[in-house]
């Protein structure tokens, strides 16, 4: 027994259990698993509405409905919980479907009058399609190797994503693509970090990394984004819908984040950890807060430094996940960023102990962290990235270690 323990982890030390051929082999049987589950979903679908008596692409309804109520001039009703339920009922023809609230900021608006100017399931279609694409694009930048397309497509968190309609593609193309941009084209990078503020939960950390690098020109286009699309919504839409937003944002953080309206085991935050386990509002936040701001001394830290670029970007992408309390599994797909970074900085420089394991462990867990926390109540969404960003800074630290051993060697020969 005890040289069986000691194989199992010399293997998991060393990563070596993860051939290129198994790794290759567990994402086909893992794509095709879950291309052929969503298959018979939607052929046991009625007219878009699912056994369980929910719309194909749930989350998507609440879009989509938000879409037609401003094809029709009252975007404003989207912010209130039971004029958004009705318009979602009626996209389905009146049945009772479940109501999926609408949290966007005015300028998102403008996916949802696109994609509602068609029928809900070619919007759909539309809306996943070409969001994947871009999360497809960016992930091939970022690592241009032939197994990232494989890799990319049979992550876990995307078939989570597509299930739910979501914007995990988008969030993970706009902070991915910034990411890969930021040393060649630093305004362009500003633009996609600006366009991020759709979800700008997933924003608090990126100015603590800007500013630390003094990437002013990224800083600046970022900032002049948010103010050009803030401003083209009030011109478009009035001021009565940012008032709507506003006051929207109560309900969002009393029901859905504090309450657990989503579902404590949907959401992969500290907070909900602590909240599944009964402890209090004031005690659940007080755990994030400390977190965000440990990671944003790391973050501060780790962005002056002269460690490479890819572990500042992986470092960023999974703390700025970690940092918010309302982070839900179908977002983890920026998880992929993360992934994608570490892997090139440790395919060009060989990997550390363990590293491989837990790449591999983040990689998997969108596909289990819900149903494990649902019966256990492990986060295991939590634990994963949290051992991915300090493997991060753990090799950042040493890769540190090295340059600065050489460079007093040099000096004393």
């Amino acid at each position: 027994m005890a040289d069986f323990w000691h194989s199992f982890n010399s293997s998991l030390r060393s990563g070596d259990w993860l051939t290129p051929e198994r790794a290759r082999n567990y994402s086909a049987i893992l794509l095709t698993a879950c291309v052929l589950a969503f298959g018979a979903w939607i052929a046991m679908s009625d007219r878009m509405i699912d056994p369980n008596g929910k719309p194909i692409g749930t989350d998507f309804s609440n879009t989509y409905a938000a879409g037609t109520l401003a094809w029709a001039g009252h975007a404003v009703d989207a912010y209130v919980p039971s004029l958004q339920h009705a318009a979602e009922k009626a996209v389905f023809g009146g049945r009772d479907v479940p109501f999926y609230g609408w949290h966007y900021p005015p300028f998102f608006f403008a996916v949802a009058i696109i994609v509602a100017a068609v029928p809900y399931a070619w919007g759909l279609l539309i809306w996943l399609a070409a969001s994947l694409a871009g999360y497809i694009v960016v992930l091939r930048a970022i690592l241009p190797r032939r197994e990232t397309l494989l890799s990319a497509l049979a992550f876990p968190a995307v078939f989570v994503n597509v299930g739910h309609g979501q914007n995990g593609f988008l969030t993970a193309a706009l902070l991915g693509g910034a990411l890969q941009l930021m040393d060649r084209r630093p305004c362009l990078s500003g633009m996609l970090i600006g366009m991020l503020a759709y979800k700008p939960q997933f924003g608090v950390l990126i100015p603590v990394a800007l500013l630390a690098a003094e990437r002013w020109s990224t800083v600046v286009a970022a900032i002049a984004t948010v103010v050009t699309l803030a401003l083209t919504s009030f011109a478009a839409m009035g001021i009565d819908i940012w008032k709507a937003f506003l006051d929207s944002t109560a309900f969002t953080q009393s029901v859905v984040l504090e309450q657990g309206g989503t579902g404590w085991e949907k959401i992969q935050s500290i907070f909900s950890a602590l909240r599944a386990l009964d402890f209090g509002i004031h005690s659940a936040y007080a755990a994030q807060i400390s977190l965000a701001l440990a990671l944003a001394v790391g973050i501060a830290w780790l962005w002056r430094t002269d460690a490479a670029f890819e572990l500042k970007a992986s470092a960023l992408a999974t703390a700025s996940l970690l940092a918010t309390p309302y982070m839900l599994d179908y977002d983890m797909v920026v998880l992929a960023v993360s992934i994608a970074f570490f892997a090139r900085h440790g395919l060009a420089r060989g990997f550390q102990p363990y590293e491989i394991t837990i790449l591999a462990f983040a990689w998997i867990v969108p596909l289990i962290s819900r149903s494990i926390a649902g019966v256990t109540f492990i986060p295991l969404g939590l634990i994963a990235m949290l051992l991915l960003y300090a493997i991060t800074l753990r090799r950042a630290a040493c890769d540190l270690g090295h340059v600065r051993r050489a460079t007093r060697s040099f000096a004393q020969a």
